[in-house]
């Protein structure tokens, strides 16, 4: 497997749509397609994950005669399967059966509660912990399997299942990446997969380019600007508090059924990621769960980790409560409330984290080359909050804080200043955008944050004010900022290029998001799901001088198959330096001037520049540098 390419379906980019560009993709050197869930979903679904119905190949995407010929089309195919939940409603005929709903989905009949997805009140948690349920809802995906139609599966949220280990034991034995959100310093329990989505590499590989220098300054500035001055670290736990304490109570609720605790809501809010793996049926306890429940209740800690005697539904159902509370609470709230650089506002990740040395990034590198090979690496997915050129561009204003400061101190246009913060930076980090994207942005974004506005009592005048100061702004644009843009999307695209570079070359399965291999600057979906332009990108790729990111996509991508064992390499400080093997090396400038290289002894070629080199070379312009030892 050299790379995967991940296609988001819609009745309007179905899988015959895809099928026309496998020679396009082919050719920049794409493995295989990566699909969104192709399952028969509800009526009027944008993205596939809301499933009425697993037997049968979804309709509007075209149907299953043209699925199979999309994956007998040249490329390998990974399906996105979604074990957790389905729709709930009259479409679904597990649903709507009530025999059916009570043998497929966690329903309790005589309170009428059911398990949901996040807070989503028409997605209903199955039981696939069940084997006849299992199977039931897998027999499709299976049959496509063992027909040597797809080579690989993506299991979505797993933190919502009884028996994660389980339920992954029972795949089929082929390649499956787990939708499994670490957060920094996590460790992937071991799982037989081949490793996850790859968001710890998208925030590692954001944090590489953020130069350390800016972090007290950026500090300073938030703090002045809006008066935040507590960590995100506080901001999310009370923000997790204040989820669990309301849009969760259904759930904690059910929990007390089972375990009366007048701290429940604390408890399901306190721990650091997003959930633990304790199997009250075999009784599996791992030092993770124990240091993941430090912060809970003694008392409910000891039932939790099977210390004491309790209700085995009780632990079950609290470990699949913690990861809703810690999503909705900390990236859909959260995320949206504290902004001292967006940039690292990101799944999985952690704002407080402000950089990630070259060191910590060789350690990362090499630990999941020892223990996950394929992971997944990605800098963009359907659910990241911002595109990696954007996360760039905004990761750039770390090494030119002073600058920043002195402009945006005289920028404000809005009420709050916390939203204003957020808008200057996502105008800089987008700029040139359509107005009316930065509107839907900003209206979502406020919405998330639920503090002048949310989705179930939306402000009107709040928001419609909001609305009226960024079209006065896009009228009126502050003097310097254009300017101020321009240097930064310069800084943002070496940064792009370099942070793609990586991605490519590191150990794991390079991933990339729709419309990447250009510059893609989108924010939060719905505006990463656009229409993507591909014959735009195929004449582009035919060209004979094909864009930066393109080009250095197509030429990493032809030598991934024989990329060597990784080995760091001691290099200039801001430099990130490795040799894949004997015979390539790969350096790129995270921050500063750039530096000296030593190259190994022989004579090597840089496959971007063309440049034939040997010996101590210079890096800093260009900013990276893919080489490779050059034959007689």
């Amino acid at each position: 497997m050299i790379a995967t390419y991940r296609l988001q379906l819609t009745p309007e980019f179905g899988f015959a749509e895809a099928r026309a560009i496998v020679p396009y993709l082919r050719d920049l050197g794409i493995s295989h397609l990566y699909l969104s869930p192709v399952m028969q979903a509800r009526s009027g679904s944008t993205h596939g994950y809301d499933v009425v119905d697993p037997h049968e190949i979804s309709r509007e995407l075209g149907g299953e005669t043209e699925l199979r010929a999309l994956c007998s089309s040249g490329l390998g195919v990974i399906l996105d399967v979604v074990p957790n939940h389905m729709a709930a409603g009259d479409e679904n005929p597990y649903w709507r059966d009530p025999d059916r709903r009570r043998k497929f989905f966690d329903w309790d009949e005589e309170t009428g509660w059911y398990r949901r997805f996040f807070t989503i009140d028409d997605l209903a948690g199955v039981r696939v912990e069940d084997p006849w349920v299992f199977e039931a809802t897998h027999a499709k995906v299976f049959e496509l399997v063992d027909e040597g139609l797809v080579q690989g599966l993506r299991i979505d949220h797993p933190d919502g299942l009884a028996d994660p280990r389980g339920y992954l034991e029972r795949l089929p034995r082929i390649p499956v990446w787990v939708e499994k959100i670490l957060e920094p310093g996590e460790r992937l329990r071991d799982w037989p997969v081949e490793g996850t989505t790859g968001y710890e590499f998208a925030n590692d590989v954001t944090a590489l380019f953020v130069d350390p220098a800016g972090e007290e300054p950026l500090t300073a500035l938030y703090g002045e600007l809006t008066g935040e001055t507590r960590s995100f670290a506080d901001v999310a736990g009370e923000a997790k508090l204040e989820l669990a304490r309301t849009d969760f109570q259904r759930e904690v609720t059910h929990l007390r059924r089972l375990l009366h605790h007048p701290r429940l809501e604390e408890a399901a809010a306190s721990l650091p990621v997003y959930r633990t793996y304790v199997e009250p049926w075999s009784g599996r306890v791992e030092d993770a769960d124990r240091e993941a429940l430090a912060a809970v209740p003694p008392e409910l800690r000891r039932v939790l980790l099977l210390e004491e005697r309790g209700d085995p539904e009780f632990v079950v159902r609290f470990q699949q409560t913690t990861g809703p509370v810690m999503a909705k609470g900390v990236e859909d709230t959260a995320f949206y409330r504290w902004f001292r650089l967006t940039a690292l506002n990101e799944v999985g990740g952690n704002p407080d984290r402000f950089s990630l040395s070259v060191d910590e990034f060789h350690e990362a590198n090499l630990e999941r080359e020892e223990r996950f090979p394929n992971h997944l690496l990605a800098t963009q997915t359907h659910d990241t909050k911002r595109s990696g050129d954007a996360r760039a561009r905004i990761a750039a204003l770390a090494g030119m804080a002073d600058e920043w400061a002195d402009n945006v101190r005289g920028w404000r246009r809005l009420d709050d200043p916390n939203e204003d913060y957020l808008l200057w930076q996502t105008l800089i980090g987008t700029w040139p955008i359509e107005r009316e994207r930065i509107e839907a942005y900003m209206e979502k974004a406020l919405r998330e944050a639920k503090r002048n506005t949310n989705w179930i009592e939306p402000a009107e005048t709040h928001e419609r004010r909001v609305r009226e100061a960024i079209r006065a702004l896009y009228d009126d644009l502050p003097p310097g900022f254009e300017e101020l843009a321009a240097r930064l999307a310069e800084r943002g695209r070496r940064i792009s290029l370099a942070m793609t570079l990586l991605k490519l070359t590191v150990p794991g399965v390079p991933d990339l998001y729709q419309g990447d291999e250009l510059e893609s600057l989108s924010l939060v979906d719905p505006d990463n799901r656009r229409p993507v332009d591909f014959e735009l990108r195929r004449r582009l790729l035919a060209s004979k001088t094909p864009p930066p990111k393109l080009r250095l996509i197509r030429e990493a991508l032809a030598i991934h198959s024989g990329l060597g064992p990784y080995q760091p390499i001691d290099a200039a400080p801001g430099v990130c330096a490795f040799r894949r093997g004997e015979d390539v090396v790969v350096a790129a400038v995270v921050h500063g001037a750039g530096g000296k290289l030593s190259l190994p002894a022989g004579s090597w070629r840089d496959l971007l520049s063309g440049a034939s080199l040997t010996g101590e070379i210079e890096l800093g312009e260009p900013p990276l540098a893919l080489i490779r030892r050059a034959t007689s």
